[in-house]
């Protein structure tokens, strides 16, 4: 056997102590916090403990106790934010959804969504949320002033990637009784990061059974534009950061330009998010035309 030379990095939490008041075992779970701020950073770091620290993994904890609770209570609602065509026709929606919380009242994705996929709860939510959007879609489709209308919801990495995500989606769609063709089903840039050949597979059963993807955020993260050619899409989502400045950023309303050209070329439908003035309207509806 040769020689082998080994090279190690350590990530040090430290904490300070001024008199015996201190049980030891307080001084140790404050280290073990800051050598995990230290991992954080980067690792190969020295962190010294913040009471700060404490308190941010106590307000974690508080939220995650909540969050299980209402998952048990099914304490989530949707609302619909309506997507229009050039004319101004309402012609389907976006599913948001929102936590009822006990205390605060209704708390936006941005503050509960990460915890619950590192806690595994985004798949006990994202069920629910399907459940509601495919009953309130089977409502809407009973109505004939609403039997066109599509309903749009959010799947999350972690609920894709789950093995009965399909079993479950198509279970959800027998029992509500929907027309499958009204629900579509939004995935983002960050599913396509893992095995691409089973997103692919999984998209095509779920198309077989007349349901359609949007792809959400183009353009904000790492796909390949090979991607657009190879995966069962329906539609392509515009991200909000790129219509906001339409009007005063000319590398913004190319970007937008390319992206809806590109999408009628593959035969794509195109959605785009947060249009709030008749200037990004009309841009947008026309750029196709000039």
């Amino acid at each position: 056997l040769g020689d082998y030379e080994y090279h190690g990095t350590s990530s040090i939490g430290v904490a300070l102590f001024r008199d015996k008041d201190d049980a030891v075992e307080d001084l140790l779970k404050r280290a073990d916090l800051a050598m995990y701020q230290a991992k954080a950073s980067g690792r190969n770091a020295v962190r010294f403990f913040d009471p700060a620290m404490q308190a941010s993994v106590q307000a974690r904890s508080q939220l995650e106790g909540a969050l299980r609770r209402s998952v048990l209570r099914g304490d989530f609602v949707l609302y619909y934010q309506p997507q229009v065509n050039a004319r101004g026709d309402v012609v389907g929606v976006e599913a948001l959804v929102r936590w009822q919380h006990a205390e605060r009242g209704l708390v936006g994705p941005v503050e509960f969504i990460a915890l619950a996929e590192e806690t595994g709860l985004i798949l006990n939510i994202g069920q629910q949320v399907l459940q509601n959007a495919c009953a309130q879609l089977k409502a809407w489709n009973d109505e004939a002033a609403t039997q066109a209308l599509n309903v749009s919801v959010n799947v999350s990495a972690r609920q894709f990637r789950h093995p009965d995500f399909v079993d479950m989606v198509l279970a959800n769609v027998e029992d509500s009784g929907i027309d499958a063709s009204h629900l579509i089903l939004e995935i983002t840039e960050s599913m396509l990061l893992g095995n691409l050949d089973e997103t692919i597979a999984k998209m095509r059963c779920l198309r077989d059974a007349g349901i359609r993807f949007s792809i959400d955020d183009f353009g904000t993260g790492y796909s390949s534009l090979a991607y657009l050619q190879r995966l069962p899409l329906n539609e392509v989502k515009i991200d909000r950061s790129f219509v906001a400045h339409l009007e005063d950023n000319p590398n913004h309303a190319a970007i937008c330009a390319a992206f809806i050209s590109l999408a009628h070329i593959l035969g794509l439908s195109v959605v785009a998010e947060g249009v709030e003035t008749e200037a990004q309207r009309y841009f947008l509806t026309t750029v196709h035309h000039s």
